[in-house]
């Protein structure tokens, strides 16, 4: 097997202008969106729930060597991640500077395995791409559980050593989810350093729910991009590995790029936060968008 990217990569953006060519209607719903979760969050800035709500997960193993086939030890440890790093419960969240403590998030989203919520299934294909072939039965990957009510996420061998994508909100529904490669999965057994913490799928939920990488995706390679959250500092684009702080751009000094939330590109080991705007923006998507996935019904109110 070839060693893992020493370096993130992440796919979502590509796999969203792809969809977007092939499926006018998704960047026309992903407009609706945007206009819909600004609209709902002026004069409700402080959005947040006031019971936690849970996501149902589903994880689809797709393998085609024994070694790709990951054990539930290492799927349970990475819902322990997520649980963690969405809660704010995560271990390393005093190393978030000073500067910004006030801004991390405990996002108020919990997330559940599916009852038998773990799928197996051997293919022939030695590695998958980031064209969604994982997500058809047909092709030599699994189809979906209903994507309206579940996260899907699907762990195999991804080509190039690509970590993983995301669908966004709005996308067509049978590819609707999260891809993962299986040495950046959970923190045991397959997962290799330096993303062996779990912090990709948290990047890559992150998407799922609406949220932009930090420095905006690049769309002008300026300093004008922005990832639509008022409380990251727009940066000129991702940093890599273990920066260290400040790491100034864009005239942001004094205290530089946040490139340890969880949507920069860096090592797992060197994220650590969402904000409050971004835990703001994804409850919000919670709402919309992707509403049918809550398994409780969230009071909300402002802080």
């Amino acid at each position: 097997m070839e060693p893992i990217r020493k370096k993130r990569y992440c796919a979502t953006m590509e796999v969203f202008n792809h969809q977007a060519d092939m499926f006018p209607a998704y960047r026309k719903a992903q407009a609706k969106i945007e206009s819909d979760i600004n609209t709902m969050l002026t004069g409700r800035e402080s959005l947040r729930f006031v019971d936690p709500v849970r996501i149902y997960v589903v994880v689809h193993v797709v393998y085609h060597e024994a070694l790709e086939n990951i054990s539930d030890e290492q799927i349970l440890s990475q819902l322990e991640v997520l649980n963690n790093d969405f809660r704010r419960t995560n271990k390393d969240r005093d190393q978030v500077p000073n500067v910004w403590d006030d801004l991390a998030a405990d996002t108020f989203i919990n997330f559940e395995l599916a009852p038998d919520g773990i799928t197996r299934t051997a293919t022939d294909l030695l590695q998958f791409s980031s064209d969604n072939t994982i997500k058809s039965s047909s092709k030599g990957g699994k189809d979906p559980w209903p994507t309206e009510s579940y996260l899907n996420i699907w762990v195999c061998n991804l080509e190039n050593s690509l970590l993983g994508y995301a669908q966004f909100p709005g996308g067509p529904p049978e590819t609707d989810g999260v891809v993962i490669d299986y040495r950046a999965f959970g923190t045991l057994g397959t997962a290799e350093a330096p993303f062996n913490l779990g912090r990709t799928t948290t990047h890559e939920i992150g998407h799922y729910l609406n949220l932009s990488h930090i420095f905006g995706d690049g769309r002008s390679n300026s300093c004008d991009d922005s990832d639509y959250v008022d409380d990251t500092p727009n940066q000129l684009g991702p940093n890599y590995n273990k920066p260290t702080f400040p790491t100034v751009s864009c005239a942001n000094a004094p205290h530089g790029d946040m490139f340890m939330n969880y949507m920069d590109y860096v090592d797992d080991d060197s994220m650590f936060m969402f904000t409050k705007g971004q835990a703001y923006r994804m409850k919000a998507t919670l709402l919309g968008p992707r509403a049918p996935l809550l398994r409780n019904i969230p009071v909300v109110e402002n802080e």
